[in-house]
């Protein structure tokens, strides 16, 4: 699928039923304090529309991940999170979604498509403005995993590796978890965000996060990415006493010891 294709498939799902029980948006409050290492800056993704973006800086010539939140999340979160990734020399790029944290525009599945391909080159620009080494990966954390392996499917000739915590896979499963199944004649036909069609054809390397106790997205989605991943570089980490949100208070040493060994010199295709 080309990018108009990707977008019009996850437009299929932007119905008021749908966008209201799929999307939880923050707003950022104005005056909050920064962080002592991150900046905060802004992407042009449409006309009048930016997205609020922070990045956290290790060293120039350490790996950067471009990072896609999850759902109910803003970038600003991340100032508590970004230090245990500044500790393992990784620069890491939080972006939000319309209508999250400081970013205008309202959030919708097609959106979340779409701007994925700016907020990327948005990260790439920056870091070559800024003199840091173009080693880059990215990483989508539950709905964020959608953008992510949206991203990794289009540009892996320039992206050394996804890493999807939390993710989903088919479409169908995550309309009837959404109760919203019935809209569709037949939800088998829909391909909405496609993570499963699009991992089977992303040939970087890929590492696969899931908690085994997750409550909101099975962890069986995460076992089905896994298999259906393309790359023969594959890994995975099945957390066995965590849930959906609380993978890296239950076993933090673990997760960042796999998220720095992925990104390691290793990871290279």
């Amino acid at each position: 699928m080309d990018v108009n294709d990707c977008i019009k498939a996850a437009e299929e799902m932007d119905r008021p039923e749908i966008v209201e029980r799929l999307f939880f948006p923050r707003r950022e409050f104005p005056g909050e304090a920064r962080p002592e290492r991150g900046v905060s800056l802004f992407i042009r993704v449409a006309e009048k529309v930016s997205i609020g973006c922070r990045f956290y800086a290790a060293a120039k010539d350490s790996p950067s991940l471009l990072y896609f939140h999850g759902n109910g999340e803003i970038a600003a979160d991340y100032d508590y999170v970004a230090p245990a990734y500044l500790e393992r020399k990784i620069n890491l790029f939080v972006v939000d979604y319309r209508g999250y944290g400081a970013s205008n525009g309202s959030p919708s599945c097609g959106a979340l498509i779409a701007d994925s391909h700016p907020l990327f080159e948005g990260f790439v620009s920056f870091l070559l403005d800024e003199g840091f080494e173009d080693r880059l990966f990215v990483m989508g954390r539950s709905l964020g995993s959608a953008a992510a392996i949206e991203t990794a499917y289009h540009y892996q000739g320039r992206i050394k590796g996804l890493i999807v915590e939390s993710g989903f896979a088919g479409q169908r499963n995550q309309l009837m978890r959404l109760g919203v199944g019935l809209l569709f004649k037949d939800p088998d036909r829909i391909i909405g965000f496609g993570n499963d069609v699009k991992i089977r054809e992303i040939r970087i390397p890929t590492l696969i996060i899931h908690g085994l106790r997750d409550e909101l997205i099975p962890p069986e989605e995460g076992k089905t990415l896994f298999a259906l991943s393309g790359d023969s570089r594959k890994r995975s980490l099945f957390v066995a006493n965590a849930g959906h949100n609380d993978l890296m208070e239950r076993a933090l040493d673990q997760y960042m010891e796999a998220v720095a060994s992925f990104v390691g010199p290793q990871s290279s295709p």
